[in-house]
């Protein structure tokens, strides 16, 4: 299987596992290690929107179950770090996650965002 990049119309249902985690290099990282993946949206919503994946395939929040443990905590400890300082920063932040038909890509991912919203 080919692996479509960054920027090309992906039309799967994992863009973190197919181009996000393996491409990263082609993305504005904020955060990249073994465990967690964090980069500026692709497509942003709001002025300043970065999204937070695990790089273990974990579908969704409600999907998560007790071997998933070290992988949240992981996760979660980038969010606060990076949702802190655009808070520190700007004075505002938010945290989101989607679910069921609210999801786009069934890889659970966390948006941090501020600022005015760019799109619908």
């Amino acid at each position: 299987m080919t692996r479509t990049h960054v920027g090309d119309g992906y039309a799967g249902d994992d863009f973190y596992c197919d181009v996000a985690i393996p491409h990263a290099a082609q993305l504005q990282v904020e955060h990249d290690d073994e465990w967690v993946l964090a980069f500026h949206h692709t497509r942003p919503f709001w002025a300043n929107h970065i999204v937070v994946v695990p790089k273990k395939h974990i579908a969704s929040l409600t999907s998560v179950t007790a071997e998933d443990e070290e992988w949240m905590r992981r996760l979660f400890a980038v969010v606060q770090t990076l949702a802190g300082a655009l808070e520190r920063r700007d004075g505002a932040a938010a945290v989101l996650t989607n679910l069921g038909a609210f999801q786009d890509s069934k890889h659970l991912h966390v948006h941090i965002h501020n600022g005015r919203r760019l799109r619908d």
